[in-house]
């Protein structure tokens, strides 16, 4: 195999696939980078088993020559030196050439390296994908979706169906939903797709969407997704990334999302955002989190916390709208950021019905997307 190539076309697909490189594989191969090199152009793959990532370099693009290839061959390379060592090589062209028991030389300028290949027959092959389930949706959204749902699941390893996302596709609505049973994150969205594809059940792990979530550009790509029984392919470009859908059967929580509520409220996001990151700054002393929001008869809120050391913090706010029941409660302030600042909207509502039951908020401006909090209890 040989082959001279641009460095900056080669680091970009090296930066892709090698998302998919962990340090947690005893499988020795499973630490490198799959180079596969045709007369139709490169082909760069990596797997952790769990998820598969593969970009191909193309030998043009328009009227510029990435690579010419004067041997077809293939080899694996050790990820961590490779990685590093492309992105530092001095000129535009490097020159990858494998001799005999898949020795490497890597030239570029007057840099010469030689790194020692493995046999590419050991890389394990890729899933297939069977199956008629493909949707397709834009790039900025699915990222705003996972952004959205994804800081809800489950840390957990012992309940491992909790640290995905579940995805359902029903009457042509995708809705993404986390929980790690003391919060909830949903999110749903409207294709343009043909109504018989549908799914449910389909769990994909937060750690790997969030990888994802760096492969997606930030202009307006569009993502092909393809479901089948035990896999997702999602299609980026010239970018295929591969992830096993977690096992087991993802818990039925719409029976603890209240429909009516005892108390609504809506407020400015902002406004409310910064006075609970400010009380948030108390509460994280005392390493417990909790903020206190009490209604008031003027009909303003009280947002507070305290500090057994440093003291307190109070704050009053002004409500759009208040209807309903007083309320005192109390929550994870740490937990209500997280969903304030994902929210797309001026104004939140946040109905309540009862101290010590779910906090659910919504979009004032859209319900496409809702958050729980379960409440804490305090002795005051």
């Amino acid at each position: 195999m040989k082959l001279t190539i641009y460095k900056n076309e080669l680091n970009e697909a090296i930066q892709h696939v090698s998302k998919a490189i962990t340090s947690r594989t005893t499988i020795p191969i499973l630490h490198g980078i799959k180079i596969d090199v045709t007369h139709q152009g490169v082909t760069l793959t990596a797997s952790d088993t769990d998820i598969s990532i593969q970009s191909f370099i193309p030998l043009e693009d328009g009227k510029r020559t990435i690579a010419r290839i004067e041997k077809t061959g293939s080899v694996v390379l050790p990820a961590k030196f490779f990685v590093d060592i492309i992105k530092k090589l001095p000129l535009e062209d490097v020159e990858i050439e494998v001799k005999e028991h898949f020795q490497t030389f890597i030239r570029s300028g007057s840099t010469d390296i030689q790194m020692v290949g493995l046999d590419p027959e050991e890389f394990p092959v890729l899933p297939t994908i069977e199956g008629n389930q493909t949707i397709t949706i834009n790039g900025d959204l699915l990222k705003t979706v996972i952004k959205q749902t994804v800081f809800a699941i489950s840390t957990n390893e012992s309940t491992p169906i909790l640290t995905g996302i579940l995805w359902t596709l029903k009457d042509n609505e995708l809705k993404f939903m986390a929980t790690d049973r003391v919060r909830l994150a949903s999110r749903s969205v409207r294709l343009d797709t043909n109504e018989d594809v549908q799914f449910n059940n389909v769990v994909i792990s937060g750690k790997t969407l969030n990888e994802l979530s760096k492969i997606v550009p930030d202009q307006n790509t569009m993502v092909e997704i393809v479901v089948s029984d035990n896999q997702v392919l999602f299609k980026i470009d010239r970018v295929l990334f591969y992830s096993r859908i977690l096992d087991g059967v993802y818990p039925d929580v719409s029976k603890v999302i209240p429909q009516n509520y005892k108390t609504e409220l809506t407020l400015d996001t902002k406004k409310l955002t910064d006075a609970i990151d400010r009380a948030y700054l108390l509460s994280r002393e005392e390493k417990t989190n909790i903020v206190r929001l009490m209604t008031k008869e003027d009909g303003t809120i009280e947002i507070s916390s305290s500090s057994s050391e440093l003291g307190k913090v109070t704050e009053q706010l002004d409500v759009k709208e208040f209807t309903g029941e007083p309320l005192k409660i109390s929550f994870n302030s740490k937990y209500m950021l997280d969903v304030l600042k994902v929210i797309d909207s001026e104004y939140i509502f946040l109905g309540f019905t009862g101290a010590m039951s779910p906090i659910i908020i919504i979009p004032k401006e859209h319900s496409d997307s809702l958050h729980l909090i379960l409440p804490y209890r305090t002795t005051n």
